[in-house]
């Protein structure tokens, strides 16, 4: 069973908006984050419905990897994710339920790069991020994230 921390959470008030590092954000069930975009159904997908639009994870590794393998130095918030891990394979919590904090989350699909964030950043993103751009989850059990707060996958 794999492990890691939360090393920084942002949230987007409204859609195209600049992300806001927060130190602690509340899950809610069945919504996500309170305050962001999606949570308010204001975000730019919002109108697609689904399941995994709850949180947006993506690791601190894969914006290191995209640096030093691409040249492209995209901050924590410019990934446009809710939460920044490290120490855990995203990927890996794909059809999972794994804890965030003190939330619970089922991990839903990867979080691939898309033309949009592409856009909102710069040329090479949509690339350099292709299995890597991290995670898309629904929270099925509400509470606290701080940023420090473990992530762990659950027992199966």
């Amino acid at each position: 069973m794999q492990s890691g921390v939360v090393e920084a959470i942002y949230i987007t008030a409204e859609a195209g908006g600049r992300p806001e590092l927060v130190k602690e954000a509340v899950a809610v069930a069945g919504k996500g984050l309170e305050g962001d975009r999606y949570f308010a159904a204001q975000g730019t997908f919002s109108d697609r419905g689904g399941d995994g639009r709850d949180v947006t994870l993506i690791e601190a590794e894969a914006l290191e990897g995209l640096a030093d393998d691409d040249g492209i130095e995209l901050g924590p918030g410019d990934s446009r994710r809710n939460v920044v891990t490290r120490g855990i394979s995203l990927n890996d919590l794909v059809g999972k339920r794994f804890r965030v904090g003190d939330a619970e989350c089922l991990g839903r699909r990867l979080a691939e790069p898309c033309t949009h964030l592409e856009q909102l950043t710069q040329p090479g993103v949509l690339k350099g991020l292709v299995h890597r751009g991290g995670l898309r989850a629904d929270v099925v059990r509400g509470g606290p994230i701080a940023v420090g707060a473990p992530v762990s996958q659950l027992d199966e």
